[in-house]
């Protein structure tokens, strides 16, 4: 989180929400980063004298301080986001496709199905489960 901020600061000033939007666009959704890591980092980047933030209309937005752009230097040479290739985010946005398309179809079964289809329905996913735990361990 730490190497992201910084090489995000060291592009333009942004606000804690805009870092979060970055970062999950940046990954094509994959790392969307929970308030309760952003704003935390940013304080102790703040504390620690790489960062400074100035209030913009109620909103705190961070820059860096010159101390800080030399470590969002570093930090932007190989910014975390870059881990994240165009295949590596086509294929996890075909996961979160295949995903809601599972649960559209789970909803539906849940709702409309009998008692039957929808112990069907459950058996299913319990070997899916299996499935798909079954490929890791594969690996191993």
């Amino acid at each position: 989180m730490r190497a992201a901020v910084l090489a995000l600061l060291a592009e333009r000033p942004m606000h804690g929400y805009e870092i979060i939007q970055e970062l999950e666009q940046r990954t094509g959704g994959i790392w969307r980063p929970s308030p309760g890591s952003v704003y935390p980092t940013l304080q102790l980047l703040e504390d620690e004298g790489l960062i400074v933030a100035e209030t913009d209309g109620g909103r705190k937005r961070f820059t860096l301080t010159e101390t800080g752009r030399e470590a969002a230097a570093t930090a932007a040479e190989t910014p975390p986001w870059a881990e994240f290739g165009d295949e590596h985010v086509s294929q996890a946005q075909d996961f979160r496709q295949a995903a809601f398309g599972i649960m559209s179809a789970l909803k539906e079964v849940g709702v409309s199905g009998t008692p039957e289809q929808r112990q069907a329905a459950l058996e299913i996913l319990n070997e899916t489960k299996r499935k798909l735990y079954a490929i890791l361990a594969e690996s191993e």
